[in-house]
């Protein structure tokens, strides 16, 4: 089945970080950050939902008429390391095939500002990607929104879990809104296509 064309179930986006105002800024929620921007591009807001610890928006990406795909963006308010029980119940809520599931997540492997998109593949060591695919296996989306290794000897933890530095912050809105068109070229054209438009 290609999963961009057919046109069944709705895409779930989930984007990782943990709930609360003093989490807001940190390098970890920036998946956050992007289901935002897509969630303000539809005119909607989050709402939780009663069948998962979870907020989530229902809309469409791309052009309107048929060639829109179907959307439910959602930001797990279980905090980052159990990501996996919230996701998975709305992936069987909504009837979603898990190649239909996307990740928008923090990576730490890939320099600051660089996005790379991928189908499956391991956690890296990133707790909420560890807790989805505990809960759902590994062949569902990513995107990865590289944060850069900490300095000197900084524990990774106090790393992510800190706000983006100011030089950072410059650049953010411009990465935020480039990961978020990258989601939805990935939605709607296809990952190959997404890949090569975005991965750099």
């Amino acid at each position: 089945m290609d999963v961009t064309t057919d046109s069944g179930a709705p895409w779930l986006i989930a984007g990782l970080g943990n709930p609360g105002p003093e989490y807001a800024g940190n390098r970890h929620n920036v998946g956050f950050m992007v289901v935002d921007l897509l969630a303000g591009r539809m005119g909607a807001r989050f709402k939780r939902h009663g069948k998962a610890q979870a907020q989530v928006v229902e809309g469409r990406v791309g052009p309107p008429g048929p060639a829109g795909r179907r959307v439910v963006l959602v930001k797990p308010m279980s905090y980052m390391n159990l990501s996996g029980g919230p996701v998975t119940a709305l992936r069987d809520f909504y009837k979603v095939p898990t190649a239909r599931v996307v990740a928008v997540h923090d990576e730490l492997d890939i320099d600051f500002g660089v996005l790379r998109l991928k189908l499956g593949g391991g956690d890296n060591g990133h707790n909420g990607l560890k807790s989805m695919t505990k809960a759902m296996g590994a062949e569902y989306h990513r995107v990865r929104c590289g944060i850069g290794r900490p300095p000197g000897r900084m524990p990774v933890a106090d790393f992510v879990l800190k706000d983006f530095s100011s030089a950072e912050r410059k650049e953010l809105d411009w990465f935020v809104d480039r990961a978020a068109d990258a989601v939805e070229c990935l939605v709607t054209e296809g990952l190959e296509r997404a890949q090569g438009s975005y991965n750099s």
